[in-house]
């Protein structure tokens, strides 16, 4: 018997079981390029999340090194990104850091749990214009929230919210520092020159090392990290949980809060996990890539970082740069380990300017606005899933926005289930011309006449409660209630509570006007449901058949009895 593999990481396949040596200059050049590629964007994460940058290394380096050793992707490069901002700038605002890591410890369960009830398989079916537009709309808070040190603009207190923030902006638009603009241009520029003209390069660590050696060359006044945070501790952090309690005014948020980050760590990470398997022709296991990331979580906070998922641009950059294992996502870890150690003043005179125009270009990445543009033509549900998840991200709260968003797409799926799902007369319709009788399938009813008296209907579809509702006034609009009422089940694939309840309810109908319930085309699955809930015994089970055919020589019988 095959063992369950469902939790085994692919790093113990391909990197501790079977290692194929010819790989380790592949893995080792794409380790280290991707490291490069790490280490402005989780600094720029961490400061736009209103923490200090070297917690978005301790992010990158923890999560990044837990997520490739255990995670389910063959390609996956875990850390901080920009999903998380907006939520973990709101938490510490509200919470301090301290309420962030037991926010994240409490995601990090439900991720774990997630994982080992097999939810990882069902993160698949959240609508591609929810995750549209809660990631343009994140791009937009992003943006929002670097202007400041892209225009260098002496704002003392910069609001949370999308409009006030804008309304500081605004009015401090006379401060702008034209050597901060000049550097953040210079660096946005640049970013757009080495993307477009050497895209070999890694265009964040490049573009920040050469504004830079500007920056000083020119001995420009622009505000640095080391000006900010001070230089950065050449030293791996060490475990410290910190003790915080709640008020009980604070639970709510908190609750919420939590299922937000283990959300966006879900999908981010399994959309990315796709990604890599795109470019790279593998195939990822779900829910062992959401265990590495419960895991990664509770590390990364353990040990002073910040939320982390998969990253889908890194994993891109891995995969490009020919990475064949996990393995070159541990050394991307270990790169960020060396630089930590040995670079950090040179680390600490980036200016924060430059680091702006870095995520300037991820809110550029992130809003998809080609994708965002073509949703526009997609069906009016869908438009309205997009533009409420969009403008709830921006205007309100992200927390908000899944939950609405999710809410609005589950109504569009159940009215498009019910759309497709109908009731149908097939006794009135045999009786009308044959283009009528090739469009319903009559011929199932084997051209066999109906008896008098005998009313045959026809669920098309599943039978949710949107059909439930269209059963219990057929009876009613009847001239008069037959004596038999053939119920045709053959087409429909499943029947949830409320089709269970409907169809008890039209039972009992049938039986206070004398007219006998009779179920056809009840599949094994189907007459296994209807057992559980108790309709069978209620019907009895000589009034349920397979076959119409069985059912109309059942109704002749019972019609010829009453006669």
């Amino acid at each position: 018997m095959r063992k369950n593999r469902t939790f085994v990481p692919k790093s113990w396949d391909f990197v501790f079981r079977h290692y194929q040596w010819s790989y380790l200059k592949n893995d080792l050049f794409a380790g280290i390029t991707v490291g490069l590629v790490a280490l402005p964007l989780a600094m720029a994460f961490a400061i736009a999340s209103g923490a200090p940058p070297e917690r978005g290394l301790y992010t990158a380096i923890i999560a990044g090194f837990l997520i490739s050793l255990l995670g389910g992707s063959r390609y996956q490069i875990g850390g901080p990104t920009g999903a998380f901002v907006v939520i973990i700038f709101s938490i510490i605002q509200r919470h301090g850091y301290d309420g962030l890591v037991f926010t994240t410890l409490a995601a990090s369960i439900l991720l774990l749990i997630a994982a080992f009830t097999k939810l990882g398989d069902w993160i698949k079916y959240i609508p591609y214009p929810l995750v549209t537009g809660f990631t343009t709309g994140i791009a937009v808070i992003i943006f929002s929230s670097q202007v400041k040190d892209f225009l260098g603009l002496n704002i003392a207190y910069m609001p949370a919210d999308f409009i006030p923030k804008w309304a500081a902006i605004l009015s401090s638009f006379s401060t702008i520092n034209y050597a901060a603009f000049g550097v953040a241009s210079g660096t946005l520029i640049l970013i757009l020159l080495i993307r477009r003209f050497t895209p070999f390069l890694p265009w964040g660590i490049t573009s920040v090392v050469i504004a830079t050696f500007a920056t000083w060359f020119f001995d420009l006044p622009v505000e640095t990290i080391y000006s900010k945070f001070g230089e950065l501790k050449r030293a791996f952090p060490t475990l410290s949980l910190p003790s915080f309690s709640f008020h009980a005014n604070d639970w709510r948020s908190f609750v919420m809060d939590s299922f937000t980050i283990a959300f966006l760590a879900g999908v981010e990470s399994l959309l990315s996990a796709v990604v890599a398997d795109g470019m790279g022709g593998t195939k990822h296991k779900s829910n062992c890539e959401l265990m590495a990331q419960g895991i990664a979580n509770i590390a990364a906070v353990s040990f002073g970082g910040l939320p982390a998922t998969g990253a889908i641009a890194r994993t891109a950059t891995n995969v490009k740069s020919g990475a064949k294992t996990p393995l070159s996502g541990m050394i991307h870890a270990l790169t960020l380990v060396l630089i930590l150690l040995f670079c950090a003043p040179l680390v600490s005179q980036i200016s924060l300017a430059c680091l702006s125009a870095v995520l300037v270009m991820i809110a550029w990445n992130m809003s998809e606005v080609s994708h965002f543009r073509r949703l526009f033509k997609a069906p009016i549900g869908d438009i309205s899933v997009l533009l409420t998840t969009f403008l709830l991200t921006v205007l309100v709260d992200l927390t908000v926005a899944v939950a609405i968003g999710m809410i609005l797409a589950a109504f569009l799926f159940m009215k498009r289930v019910g759309d497709i799902s109908a009731v149908i007369s097939l006794s009135s319709l045999q009786k009308q011309d044959t283009t009528d009788e090739e469009t319903y399938d009559l011929d199932a009813i084997e051209r066999k006449e109906v008896p008098p008296h005998t009313e045959v209907y026809e669920i098309a579809g599943p039978f949710f409660f949107g059909v439930a509702d269209s059963l219990k006034n057929i009876l009613t609009n009847l001239e008069q209630p037959p004596k038999v009422f053939i119920l045709r089940l053959r087409k429909v694939p499943v029947i949830d509570a409320s089709g269970m309840h409907a169809l008890m309810d039209f039972y009992l109908k049938c039986k206070r006007q004398g007219t006998l319930l009779l179920l056809s085309g009840v599949s094994i699955t189907l007459m296994g449901a209807l057992e559980k809930f108790g309709i069978v015994q209620h019907i009895g089970k000589h009034n349920v058949f397979t076959h119409i055919d069985h059912a109309l020589h059942f109704a002749r019988q019972f019609l010829n009895r009453c006669t």
